[in-house]
């Protein structure tokens, strides 16, 4: 069963609860994660517990997002939203409180679960509460302010740990998902749950095997790998290079940064028609590529290229791959579309440090940098090639 897609855009006020949920989800990921193996030694004894405690908050976020987003289309995004973001602030709440290495893993492990609710009925929400003319701009929107989670988290996480400790960081990441819930609460209009057609398993694979989910989600997986690499391993290559750390610092600023100011330009351009998703996804993974493969320069000037053109490549897909998947999927089956994309995200996110570790440790990190520009460029390219080839073959057809 199919329903009609909402035809009037719901007023700004009521998009900037959701913005602010998606800057918890970033700032609550990135502010603790680059804090607990230089602040935390009574609970982070060696890397492999501080690998096994990172681990844990994006477990539950591959394992719980699907489930999540599909609960949002069966009883509504509304409640899930706000379940989500005041479980955030329990399970932050609790290590404020009990500040003991056992609370700290209860704590992180409730975080990812309660961010596995929150965030993809975000922007479920985000799709259905706009028409598809609209629905660019407001991903491109969510994208910014959840990039400036990502930037900001580390650096405010730190300046929070250095005056008050770990406990000061979990008790300002519980007032900040408390106070958007009661503002998503009062501000927010409800998203009913639509009716739905039965679904069996086989209709499910169906959906998340054909190619108007698996291409958009496919250049969201790979932006967030080479975004995650670029955050990760930017710093050592600038290191090796004999920058110190406020210049590695300032690299990766530029990279989050770039990725936040291209979103929203990146939406209105598809929302006005000056721009397509077929051609901004493939502009944005061959710009993405370019990227990894200028952090094989030498010095200051190749760290920054490369942060500067894999900000600009992720912030191209990003909007543009959600409002792709927006606008494929049923409206009572978004959540479920979405709370799947991420899980292609979170995958993406482990598998491209990954990938370019596994090279590095055989070789070099250029090389690692490489393999994954041309992971990233060859969907492009054979897309390029086969494109003169379909077209000849519809002009032959009768």
């Amino acid at each position: 069963m199919t329903t009609r897609p909402t035809t009037t855009a719901t007023p700004r006020r009521a998009m900037w609860p959701l913005y602010a949920a998606g800057f918890t989800t970033a700032f609550g990921a990135h502010g603790i994660a680059a804090n607990l193996g230089g602040f935390s030694e009574d609970a982070v004894t060696s890397l492999l517990v501080l690998g096994a405690l990172l681990a844990l908050y994006d477990g539950a976020e591959v394992l719980l997002k699907p489930v999540f987003g599909s609960l949002a289309d069966r009883i509504g995004g509304k409640p899930v939203l706000l379940a989500g973001l005041l479980a955030f602030a329990a399970a932050s709440t609790l290590y404020a409180i009990a500040d003991s290495p056992g609370w700290l893993w209860a704590a992180r492990l409730g975080q990812g679960a309660a961010a596995s609710a929150f965030s993809p009925s975000a922007s479920a929400m985000v799709a259905r509460l706009n028409p598809a003319a609209k629905r660019g701009s407001v991903f491109g929107s969510y994208g910014f302010y959840k990039s400036i989670g990502y930037t900001l988290g580390p650096l405010l996480g730190g300046i929070l740990v250095w005056a008050g400790g770990l406990r000061l960081l979990f008790t300002v990441m519980a007032l900040c998902a408390g106070a958007v819930a009661v503002w998503a609460a009062l501000a927010v209009p409800a998203v009913p749950p639509l009716p739905r057609a039965r679904q069996t398993l086989a209709d499910l694979a169906r959906r998340l095997t054909d190619r108007s989910f698996l291409a958009p989600t496919a250049a969201l997986a790979a932006a967030t790998a080479a975004l995650s690499v670029g955050v990760g391993f930017l710093p050592v290559s600038g290191a090796a290079a004999g920058l110190g750390p406020v210049a590695t610092g300032a690299a990766v600023s530029v990279l989050a940064a770039t990725a936040a100011l291209v979103q929203p330009k990146t939406g209105r351009a598809l929302d006005a028609g000056r721009l397509t998703t077929r051609t901004g996804l493939l502009t944005g993974l061959l710009i993405t590529a370019a990227g990894l493969a200028a952090a094989v320069l030498p010095g200051l000037f190749g760290v920054l290229l490369a942060a500067a053109l894999i900000g600009a490549g992720t912030g191209l897909i990003t909007p543009l791959g959600f409002a792709a998947l927006a606008a494929s999927t049923q409206e009572e089956r978004m959540g479920q579309t979405m709370g799947s994309a991420e899980l292609g995200r979170e995958l993406g996110d482990a598998g491209g440090p990954l990938l370019v570790a596994g090279v590095a440790t055989v070789s070099t990190l250029a090389f690692g940098y490489a393999a994954l520009a041309v992971l990233l460029a060859a969907g492009p390219v054979l897309a390029l090639a086969l494109r003169p080839r379909a077209r000849r073959k519809r002009q032959s057809s009768p």
